[in-house]
């Protein structure tokens, strides 16, 4: 079992407010799984009791709209953690996070998270600050929703995507995505999505290879987005 206490990827999150003692608790109590890619780390509306820190990979949070499709909310990445806002306010996720390569993740009970929350203020601060980082990516996203087109939203997740999680050695985006799944980020449909990513190929800003994509003009994308 790994220690808590020399692992980096708690730095990252609000686990860095944690004591020693505290950490040895959690390596204690702590479950370690791998999820593959496309498995479920948990499901829209389950009750998780207890948050998921996230050691290795990437998965993506969606949400089932009404006709059926998911909605992808935010991509999640090493260091980060899942489940806050559930276990505080005691509801089942409104989410589904799903891995979009092989992770490692630590399950941490709840009972042992709310007793650190209860004692240790700046943990309970940092949990704080991330749920309201959370509350404001969600009001930024519902206006781009609102007030931007799907060109410029487009144009926006590809930035993010290169600048979050980098390239590969041949300059291609790190992070592989379906072409449904960047319109579930971009919130159109897929052949619109389609459509764009062959406008923005034509344009000489990126290339297109299979599911790969590789960002040729990062200033020109840029001022696709206004």
């Amino acid at each position: 079992m790994s220690k808590c206490e020399q692992c980096i990827v708690r730095e990252f999150s609000s686990l860095k407010a944690l004591n020693k003692d505290e950490l040895l608790r959690i390596a204690e109590c702590k479950s370690s799984y791998i999820i593959k890619k496309g498995e479920p780390i948990f499901s829209e509306g389950e009750n998780v009791n207890g948050i998921f820190c996230i050691k290795d990979g990437v998965c993506k949070l969606t949400k089932l709209s009404p006709n059926g499709n998911d909605q992808i909310v935010k991509l999640i990445a090493k260091g980060e953690l899942l489940g806050q806002r559930s276990m505080i306010s005691e509801e089942p996720v409104n989410l589904s996070a799903i891995a979009l390569e092989d992770m490692e993740v630590c399950f941490i009970p709840k009972t042992e998270i709310m007793g650190f929350f209860n004692k240790n203020n700046n943990f309970s601060m940092n949990v704080m600050k991330a749920i309201c980082g959370d509350l404001k990516e969600a009001d930024d996203h519902l206006v781009a929703m609102a007030q931007k087109s799907v060109r410029q939203r487009l144009a926006e997740t590809l930035i993010y995507l290169f600048e979050t999680f980098g390239t590969n050695p041949d300059k291609s985006l790190k992070i592989k995505l379906s072409r449904e799944e960047i319109a579930g980020m971009v919130g159109t449909a897929t052949e619109s999505c389609i459509r764009l990513l062959s406008e923005f190929n034509k344009l000489g800003v990126i290339e297109l290879s299979g599911k790969k994509i590789t960002i040729t003009d990062i200033t020109k994308l840029s001022r696709l987005t206004t």
